[in-house]
């Protein structure tokens, strides 16, 4: 690799194990017991340890199923999968264990949901994405959560929230949520065939939008209408917000072959690319963040150098 490469390298393994961990395997290929030893730190090290600490004896984080500040269980558990935590590990196995037996969505969501365990969700199909996503990678049924998503699609291939009050347009912030879902569940269960046809339906929903464009037009769709952020702006923790790097790495972690309908996405990746190599943290989403994962808004981020980078990996190898 080139100097500047090894360099970006490095400061990426000058950091949390779970990003360490993460890129031992995707961008230097270290062998797979280095891999596994690395990863094994991720739930007594760093961040991911952190969130664990702030669990209460009830099973919940942030003293509830979901809020509207990123430090609820939901939150927590859907943030501990992007940072890696084995779900083999003791410390993961009890901390689900609680959420499991003990936390319901009781206060959170619509009352019909009140008696709801946290793993059966609740009635918004983008909640019901996070909750489903968290579940099937730490072993858990999410049966349940995964055949209402299917039965929620919509005909443009994929979903909304506001379908049930009267939407027949697919929303991207939605549609990305319960993709990645579906996308665990196949990985950790196995292929299904309908959630595999529904998933395809949602992929092809992104590619011709050609990630973020109009398909009537094929105009950049500058900004989203829920919440007015910019898809071209890279965020994390993405939480349930759409973003063009999100949409890229969901389609990485699927193995689907690029075509051109995702090289404007790839030239806007490498348009944010850095004098040193390194992505910066475009914006935050405001609210109460569980922990700390990087250096700040408008400041190097290794999480974004990290999913960047892994993106024009896959990009160059289909290519």
């Amino acid at each position: 690799m080139p100097t500047s490469q090894d360099a970006v390298i490095d400061w990426l393994l000058d950091a949390d194990p779970s990003i360490r961990w993460q890129v031992m395997r995707d961008l230097v290929g270290a062998p797979a017991g280095a891999v596994m030893a690395e990863r094994a730190r991720v739930a007594t090290e760093g961040a991911a340890a952190g969130l664990l600490a702030r669990q209460a004896p009830d099973g919940r984080w942030g003293g509830a199923a979901w809020n509207r500040g990123w430090d609820s269980t939901m939150h927590v558990l859907w943030l501990l999968r992007d940072l890696g935590l084995d779900p083999a590990a003791p410390e993961a196995r009890r901390a689900v264990g609680l959420v499991r037996d003990h936390v319901t969505w009781k206060g959170c969501g619509p009352p019909e949901a009140d008696d709801n365990p946290f793993f059966a969700g609740e009635v918004e199909p983008c909640i019901n994405g996070q909750v489903g996503a968290a579940g099937a990678y730490f072993g858990q049924d999410v049966r349940g959560i995964v055949d209402r998503l299917l039965a929620e699609q919509l005909p443009d291939g994929g979903w909304n929230c506001e379908a049930a009050n009267g939407s027949t347009r697919s929303s991207f912030n939605t549609t990305i949520c319960v993709l990645e879902a579906l996308l665990e569940y196949e990985q950790v269960v196995g292929p299904r065939p309908d959630v595999t046809r529904a998933r395809l339906d949602g992929q092809e929903y992104l590619l011709e939008r050609r990630l973020a464009r109009r398909k009537s037009t094929g105009e950049w769709i500058e900004r989203d209408r829920k919440g007015g952020a910019l898809w071209t702006r890279f965020a994390f923790p993405t939480w349930w917000h759409y973003d063009v790097l999100r949409g890229l790495d969901y389609l990485r972690s699927a193995g689907v072959a690029p075509d051109e309908r995702v090289s404007g996405a790839i030239e806007l990746v490498r348009s944010k690319r850095d004098d040193d190599g390194r992505w910066w943290l475009d914006t935050q989403y405001p609210g109460r963040m569980p922990i700390a994962t990087d250096g700040g808004e408008g400041r190097p981020s290794r999480w974004i150098t990290l999913r960047a980078l892994r993106v024009l990996n896959w990009y160059s190898a289909g290519n």
